[in-house]
């Protein structure tokens, strides 16, 4: 496959898979591109001489042939090389500073918060060792991550006000930076934490479902009370008192709320402008989505990317993580193919200090990798991570979307098949769905910019 081509919101679409380049075409051109493979004009002519003009199908050909003598259509498969290091270079650490949370959560993979383990706190002897370990393991990277985690990490601020102030203690001594953020149901957010939280620059993801009654559903407080009211106010506090705008609402649709869009305009029309609503994973359950939801689900990503477009043109847009798009097949074309760095790069680490490969991985013991005491015993699985990049997925090596896309969630392809190199077929489709719409919106954006 050389090029994927479809219709949406009035355009005709062509994307050259190999080049990246975007090509919107009529219908003829449109048509031609079913038959056409760069030599075969007789064919292709002989095969729409009852649909279109002879003239223009020759008109149309050499203008195609044009394109291709530019490398923009047709392009000659494109080799990225992957390469790793010989010794892993931790770049990225999850600290789940609390297995324990507030809320009851329907859809929770982390068990209400324990992961299928006992509640508990991380001390911060813990935090200061996992400090230590991503700077002992970082080699000459310079820039590095934290998230504070949970369950519900505001129930151990102790931990990790005093993991912060170690973290600035150590960027002095090393020469590191670290980028902090901390990932919350926003329910427990005081003025005096937002205070805290903004003075030391910690990224925020707030988690909000969309509408009231789509998140009260699935994101009850422990006495099932309703936890919207208290979690979108909270998240207007932070939205007012960050002129950076360094936080973003993450939230989650089920089978529950098939008509997602209306939650994601729902946040946008409250104010906020940052925002990612991600499609649940689940096997057996009311709310799992299903093959048979897709229909339905791709007319929500259409009216969303419809609504986007329109709010973007009259000036009043909102960012929409999934619509955000680099057409090009720059640098950053390899590290969309070695995927997410879980395991090799990037490591979950539990209360207890144990390492394993990413947040959604905790609690599956056959993925246990050592801890941050003793550092990574399990050497083969980094390797099987490393190994789980897409040019190594059979699936993934035919797919139009390989190049914008790390492969799926690894997570999700162990808990759908217990294969790392065998996608979640849904997620794929619904991310084949969203990167559409984003190669629209950035078509009819390019095209109105040239309006001007």
């Amino acid at each position: 496959m050389q090029v994927h081509k479809f219709y949406l919101n009035g355009l005709y679409i062509v994307l050259d898979i190999n080049s990246g380049a975007v090509h919107i075409v009529d219908n003829l051109v449109y048509d031609i591109l079913d038959i056409f493979n760069g030599a075969n004009d007789d064919e292709v002519i002989a095969s729409l001489k009852d649909k279109h003009d002879q003239a223009a199908v020759s008109e149309a050909l050499t203008e195609l042939k044009e394109l291709m003598k530019a490398g923009q259509l047709f392009a000659p498969e494109l080799t990225v090389p992957i390469t790793f290091s010989d010794k892993p270079l931790v770049k990225s650490l999850c600290l789940h500073v609390a297995h324990d949370c507030n809320l009851r959560c329907g859809y929770c993979f982390a068990g209400t918060g324990d992961f299928g383990q006992t509640r508990g706190l991380m001390p911060k002897e813990i935090g200061e060792k996992a400090v230590d370990f991503i700077i002992e393991n970082s080699g000459q990277r310079r820039n590095c991550e934290l998230d504070f985690f949970g369950g519900e990490p505001l129930l151990n601020m102790d931990t990790v006000r005093h993991v912060v102030s170690y973290v600035r203690k150590r960027e002095t001594e090393t020469g590191k930076v670290f980028k902090l953020t901390l990932t919350t149901n926003a329910v427990l957010l005081s003025n005096h934490t937002i205070e805290y939280l903004n003075a030391n620059n910690i990224s925020l993801v707030l988690s909000l479902d969309g509408r009231p009654e789509t998140h009260d559903r699935m994101r009850p407080c422990v006495n099932g009370s309703g936890s919207y009211d208290q979690a979108v106010a909270r998240c207007k506090q932070v939205s007012e008192s960050r002129s950076d705008q360094n936080y973003y609402l993450r939230g989650t649709f089920t089978a529950y709320n098939l008509d997602f869009a209306a939650d994601v305009l729902s946040m946008a029309d409250q104010g906020f402008s940052q925002l990612s609503v991600e499609p649940v994973v689940a096997k057996d359950a009311d709310y799992a989505l299903t093959e048979d939801h897709l229909p339905e689900l791709y007319r929500q990503y259409e009216l969303l990317a419809e609504e986007y477009l329109q709010r973007k043109l009259a000036g009043k847009g909102f960012d929409f993580f999934h619509f955000n798009l680099d057409l090009s097949n720059g640098p950053c074309v390899a590290k969309r193919l070695s995927g997410c760095g879980a395991g090799h790069e990037y490591f979950a680490v539990t209360p207890e200090g144990d390492l394993y490969p990413c947040h959604q991985f905790v609690g599956r013991d056959e993925y246990n990798l050592g801890n941050i005491y003793e550092g990574v015993k399990n050497k083969e699985l980094p390797i099987k991570f490393r190994e789980a990049h897409v040019l190594n997925k059979p699936a993934c090596r035919e797919c139009w979307a390989r190049f914008y896309c790390s492969g799926g969630c690894h997570a999700n392809a162990d808990l759908f098949h217990n294969d790392l190199h065998q996608p979640y077929e849904l997620g794929c489709e619904l991310q084949k769905k969203r990167l559409e719409c984003a190669i629209m919106i950035q078509a009819k954006l390019a095209i109105a910019n040239q309006g001007k």
